[in-house]
C-alpha cells in the first residue's frame, strides 16, 4: 500500500520535533490520534520509524532514511498543487492562436508582444491562415482563438476589436484616384478583381448584398486568393477592388486607397463558446485593452 500524504505530514512533524506532544499541538490534533496515525503508517510501510522509551522519541535507522524521502514527496505534492493552481488561473499553459493572413501583418506583432509580457509562462503558438482553415481550426479545436474579419457564422463567439473604413483600391491613374471619398456605385462600370467565391461563401453572400444595394453586379475581370495578389492585380491595371484600409500596410506603390462612403470593416477575436483554455481570457483582455489604446491597423 502507498501511504497517504497526511500520514507523511504527521511523520515529518514528529521527526522534526522528536516529540509527539509538540507535534500534536502544532498539528492541532490529539496526541493519541497522532500516535495511532503513525502506527498506521508504520504498518503500511512494514517498518518501525521511531524508537520510543522513557528518555524520549528518536528516529529509527529506517526513519532517518525515510525522512528526506517523505519531505521530498510532500514538497513535490505542494509543487503540483501550485502548478495546478497557476494553470487554473491561466498563468501557465499553452494557446494556439490563428491570425487571418490579411490581418497578421499588423495584428500579430503587437498582440504577441503584449501577451508574452503579460503571461510569460504561457506558450503562445501562432499560425496565419485563410478564413476557411481558420474557421475549421476553431471548430475542431486546432486553434484556441483567432483574430480575423468576422466569419459570419453562428457557432463561434466574436468580440469586435477594430472598426476601420473600407476603401476602394484603385490603380494610381484611375479617374477617381484623387478623390477623398467615393460611393460604391461610382465603380459600377469598372472591372473588378475579387477573391474566389468558394474562398468563404458567407463573405461573398454579404458582398452580393452590398453590390445589389449599390445597384450593380460587378464585372469580375480576375479572381485571386490573397490580398497581396489582389493588390498586385490592381497595380497592374487589371481592375479595382475593395479592402479594409489596413491593407495599405501590404503594398505602398502602384495603388491608391480611397474610402468608400458608409463602408466599414471589423477585426474580431473569435473562439468557440465551449473553449476551456484558462489562459484564453487573459489573451482576450490583452487584445481588447491593446485595441482600445493603440491603432493596431498601423502597428507591427
Amino acid at each position: 500500500m502507498t501511504p497517504e500524504l497526511r500520514h507523511l505530514r504527521y511523520f515529518v512533524a514528529v521527526a522534526e520535533r522528536l516529540s509527539f506532544t509538540r507535534a500534536a499541538a502544532d498539528l492541532h490534533i490529539a496526541q493519541q490520534s497522532l500516535s495511532a496515525q503513525i502506527t498506521v503508517l508504520e504498518r503500511t510501510l512494514g517498518a518501525r520509524l521511531f524508537d520510543r522509551d522513557s528518555t524520549g522519541t528518536r528516529l529509527s535507522e529506517v526513519g532517518r532514511i525515510f525522512l528526506p524521502e517523505a519531505c521530498a514527496v510532500l514538497a513535490r505534492a505542494e509543487e503540483a498543487v501550485g502548478t495546478v493552481t497557476r494553470a487554473a488561473r491561466g498563468e501557465i499553459g499553452r494557446l494556439h492562436v490563428a491570425f487571418l493572413s490579411s490581418v497578421a501583418n499588423y495584428m500579430l506583432p503587437p498582440i504577441v508582444r503584449a501577451f508574452r509580457a503579460a503571461c510569460p509562462d504561457v506558450e503562445l503558438i501562432t499560425t496565419d491562415t485563410g478564413i476557411a482553415d481558420l474557421v475549421a481550426g476553431l471548430r475542431d479545436g486546432t486553434f484556441d482563438a483567432a483574430f480575423t474579419r468576422p466569419p459570419l457564422v453562428d457557432d463561434l463567439v466574436t468580440r469586435t476589436l477594430i472598426v476601420e473604413p473600407v476603401c476602394a483600391v484603385l490603380p494610381v491613374a484611375h479617374r477617381l484616384a484623387g478623390r477623398d471619398e467615393i460611393q460604391l456605385a461610382e465603380l459600377a462600370d469598372d472591372p473588378w478583381v475579387l477573391t474566389p467565391r468558394t474562398s468563404w461563401p458567407p463573405w461573398h453572400a454579404k458582398y452580393d448584398r452590398d453590390f445589389a444595394m449599390a445597384g450593380f453586379s460587378p464585372q469580375v475581370a480576375q479572381r485571386a486568393a490573397t490580398v497581396p495578389s489582389l493588390l498586385g492585380l490592381v497595380a497592374a491595371g487589371v481592375g479595382v477592388t475593395w479592402l479594409a484600409r489596413s491593407a495599405r500596410t501590404l503594398r505602398d506603390s502602384g495603388v491608391v486607397f480611397v474610402p468608400l462612403s458608409g463602408e466599414q470593416a471589423s477585426t474580431v477575436a473569435a473562439w468557440r463558446p465551449d473553449a476551456d483554455r484558462p489562459a484564453l481570457p487573459h489573451l482576450l483582455t490583452v487584445a481588447t485593452e491593446l485595441a482600445a489604446t493603440t491603432d493596431l491597423t498601423r502597428s507591427g
